[in-house]
């Protein structure tokens, strides 16, 4: 029986896994998404998120070697390990975590396998705020008041914005 067992060992053994993870972690940093099965994508995912973690919590010279052996007794691969902290860390910076993103594809052909493709939230300008704003800090989770008097202060600039724009055609419909 496997009562607590949350691992999934994607019928793996211990070295054959941690092999397996650590290329996809290599790959998933140096190409920022990559497509696989939806098992091998979410055992990724609880694989690289910490990883991701220890990158941006670096203040004296002493922790960032530590964190950097730390990341690379994971990943074995110096160019990721420098990207991971040359490249990513300074853009997941402000996010408090969920790094990454699963998003299905559908059945693969031939063996009908699940594929998934896994992607670094921070990396895809199709989703995600643009280069220059993802650095930013964190919002704050509660709200207030103020809130709800900015949100209809721009509707109502908004509205005097289209007026003029319809009565300059109405005057030329006019004339």
């Amino acid at each position: 029986m496997r009562h607590g067992d949350k691992i999934n060992n994607l019928s793996r053994t211990a070295s054959h896994r941690r092999a397996l993870l650590s290329n996809l972690a290599c790959q998933l940093v140096q190409h920022k998404r990559i497509v696989t099965t939806l098992a091998k994508a979410r055992a990724l995912r609880t694989y690289i998120e910490p990883l991701i973690t220890k990158t941006k919590k670096t203040e004296t010279k002493e922790q960032i070697m530590h964190q950097h052996r730390v990341v690379f007794s994971y990943l074995n691969d110096k160019d990721a390990v420098k990207e991971l902290f040359t490249v990513v860390a300074p853009k997941v910076a402000g996010r408090p975590g969920g790094y990454t993103r699963i998003l299905k594809l559908g059945a693969r052909i031939g063996d009908n396998a699940e594929r998934a493709m896994i992607e670094l939230v921070d990396f895809n300008e199709i989703y995600g705020k643009g280069k220059g704003e993802a650095a930013a800090p964190a919002k704050k989770t509660r709200r207030s008041g103020g809130a709800k008097k900015k949100a209809a202060a721009p509707a109502a600039d908004a509205s005097a914005e289209v007026k003029p724009a319809t009565e300059s055609t109405d005057d030329k419909a006019a004339e």
